[in-house]
């Protein structure tokens, strides 16, 4: 299967009783469960015990607790807190071997008309005047082979120069705007849709983090964990379609950093609003 293909078979659960379902790992895989596959499956748990199919999501916070084992399949307990006409609230249990991964709050909501009013988005190069990831990893291959190697079911134009390049420039960067979509066409269901956002939006929102102080994976000495993420849903999104994702860091303290962003469509609307909370150790060279 292709990297795509990978991803919808992972969102694809298995369910075995009214509110318990399994998820599978793909083939390639970081040394624990990555962080947004753990969202976005626990996300469809979620949203496959609604009793409305037509209520769209408001917030996600999940905090991430032990690592997955990617060799073990995954099971997602589903609590259902809340059902009424207009609102809806679920908690979800990743768990391997009784062993709790992370645990997720999930609000819906159908709120209706009223006030409207967002930041406006950055000003960037259209994603088809940009290189593809495949051409900015040319040539660092030895430098940064996890993200070579990684599954990439996602197509990302960077509007800027990734932290690889950006270090071997000598460079700092204190945001990253990256321009993504799913790599391949998905059905017409607006939970795979967010699913896929949510598992990208724990791509590049730490990267601020580092690039701020000129460092870069695969050149320093970094250990990142994420701890907790949330996102909050403004509107529906097509992830068929281009979404700019924009990030940066507005604090790194006690050897923990905060990534920012938000995600528009390609008109500019605003999309999502996307917090993490990330582990960051970073260890100097020792000059001698």
């Amino acid at each position: 299967m292709s990297d795509f293909d990978e991803l919808l078979a992972g969102l694809d659960l298995n369910r075995v009783a009214d509110d318990r379902f399994i998820g599978c790992h793909p083939t390639k895989n970081p040394m624990r469960t990555f962080g947004g596959q753990l969202m976005a499956q626990s996300f469809v748990a979620s949203s496959r015990t609604l009793t409305r199919d037509d209520l769209p999501p408001s917030a996600l916070s999940v905090h991430f607790i032990n690592g997955g084992d990617t060799s073990k399949d995954i099971e997602f307990q589903v609590t259902r807190l809340r059902d009424e006409r207009r609102f809806a609230n679920r908690r979800v249990d990743a768990v391997q071997d009784g062993v709790l991964l992370s645990s997720a709050m999930i609000s819906y909501m159908s709120g209706g008309a009223g006030l409207e009013h967002a930041v406006e988005p950055p000003q960037v190069p259209p994603p088809h005047s940009l290189p593809t990831i495949g051409d900015l990893l040319r040539g660092y291959e030895k430098t940064v082979p996890h993200f070579v190697n990684a599954l990439q079911p996602i197509e990302w134009r960077y509007t800027n120069d990734p932290a690889w390049v950006m270090r071997d420039k000598g460079g700092r960067l204190a945001y990253n705007r990256v321009w993504v979509k799913a790599l391949g066409v998905l059905p017409d269901d607006p939970v795979l849709h967010t699913a896929t956002m949510l598992y990208s939006s724990d791509t590049t929102v730490l990267d601020s983090v580092i690039t701020t102080h000129g460092l870069s994976w695969g050149y320093d000495r970094i250990f990142a964990a994420s701890a907790n993420h949330s996102v909050w849903f403004h509107r529906p999104v097509d992830f068929n379609e281009w979404v700019l994702y924009s990030t940066s860091s507005p604090v790194a303290a006690d050897s923990r950093g905060l990534g920012s962003g938000h995600i528009f469509d390609s008109s500019g609307q605003l999309i999502a609003t996307v917090v993490q909370e990330g582990v960051l150790k970073y260890f100097p060279a020792v000059r001698r």
